[in-house]
């Protein structure tokens, strides 16, 4: 197989780059030993995701030489001895989460946070800093383990490839913003405020606007992102202008408060008003718990890290951040982290796309670009424009 095929895939080579280098065509083995539970996949979408911005700038502690990528799509072109239920030219999803399948966690539904296939801490993820050193997707090809458990089979070829914009997302980006609707409590005649109009944040509204919400909010300081938002139905706020968080809800709602709560900004979180070119990783978080009414929930699917080499200062390069914690404890508020468990999510928003009841790539204002174009698309995804940057590196998406 290796003979056959080259290989090429997105490399961060350091603090603001990426190149699209040659890497290893890859194998169904496990460091020395054989993987008969995977499968290598043909890609056929990859997506340039916001966590990985947060490496590409220098963020995090990831390690140069590291293949980027985590959102990916692809057709099966290669299958392990222990596959059962998948096939050489199956198209399948790939949740973010590396999971086994066989630990407490997997067998509880928390994938997020598997035990097995990580030696740093629970949970993994390919392409990612502190994610077990796995593979990243944005290349040509790739190997992922525990094919059987992990991968979401697309049930016809030729409408997953119709409806490839959208279905590409069922990796991280749209279940990502679903869980923390469904983790702030959303749902019928809900009342929500999104945090950030990046492609999580509109991810989540659309979301919002599945489950029922009543009216969804979504605030940033970009106000291209903010048009976006208000493409499809969002109302929205413009967090560079001066004011308090509860006077701008009350224009909107007649309310100071809302039912529901999503930050889908996280650790590089700025302040708002005159001060909104200053950096203030509790800001959301702190947001969050001022305009969430008492007995309100707040979703966090925002990343936030426990090392950030460029933070403000030395407590927050350690992930510590100053909370207002008080204030959400007498407000009874419930508050969810972490990464989201995409298998939780992914087939039933297969379904919704499927049978028309969302327009997620739309929403999102997914762009497709070619993988030689891959580093141009990180920069011009960390200028702010109001896109989802989707990686084609064979040509087969229309």
């Amino acid at each position: 197989m290796c003979a056959i095929h080259g290989n090429r895939g997105v490399v961060y080579t350091g603090p603001g780059k990426v190149e699209v280098q040659s890497i290893a065509f890859p194998e169904l083995s496990l460091g020395n030993r054989a993987c008969h539970h995977g499968v290598i996949l043909k890609v056929v979408s990859t997506n340039i995701c916001g966590s990985d911005q947060h490496m590409v700038r220098g963020r995090t502690t990831a390690p140069s030489g590291l293949v980027l990528g985590h959102e990916i799509t692809g057709q099966i072109i290669e299958c392990g001895r222990d596959v059962e239920f998948l096939k050489v030219g199956d198209i399948v999803s790939v949740p973010f989460n590396i999971a086994c399948g066989r630990c407490r966690n997997c067998k509880e539904g928390k994938t997020g946070i598997c035990l097995n296939v990580n030696p740093a801490r629970p949970g993994a993820a390919y392409g990612y800093v502190d994610m077990g050193g796995w593979v990243g997707g944005q290349s040509e090809y790739v190997m992922v383990p525990y094919a059987d458990f992990n991968l979401l089979k697309f049930p016809d070829q030729d409408q997953a490839l119709e409806k490839i914009r959208d279905l590409t997302l069922l990796s991280d980006i749209f279940p990502t913003g679903f869980h923390g609707c469904v983790t702030a409590g959303v749902g019928p005649g809900s009342t929500v405020y999104i945090a950030g109009a990046g492609p999580v944040g509109l991810a989540a509204a659309a979301s919002a606007q599945l489950l029922g919400a009543a009216c969804v909010i979504v605030g940033d300081m970009n106000p291209e992102r903010l048009a976006q938002a208000r493409s499809f139905g969002c109302e929205t706020i413009d967090l560079r202008e001066e004011g308090s968080m509860e006077d701008k809800l009350e224009v909107i709602l007649g309310e100071r408060e809302v039912d529901a709560f999503v930050d889908c900004v996280g650790f590089e979180a700025h302040a708002c008003g005159c001060d909104h070119g200053k950096e203030a990783p509790a800001s959301v978080l702190n947001s969050a718990m001022q305009i969430t009414r008492a007995g309100g929930q707040i979703g966090i699917p925002g990343l936030y890290v426990t090392e950030d080499p460029g933070a403000v200062d030395a407590a927050a390069r350690e992930g510590a951040l100053s909370m207002r914690f008080g204030l959400g404890w007498a407000k009874s508020h419930s508050l969810h982290t972490g990464q989201c468990p995409v298998m939780k999510y992914h087939r039933p928003l297969m379904q919704a796309i499927l049978f028309d009841k969302v327009q997620i790539a739309k929403a999102v204002n997914v762009q497709v670009i070619t993988l030689d174009q891959a580093v141009q698309g990180y920069a011009d995804f960390d200028g702010g424009v109001a896109k989802k940057f989707v990686i084609d590196p064979h040509g087969m998406v229309a």
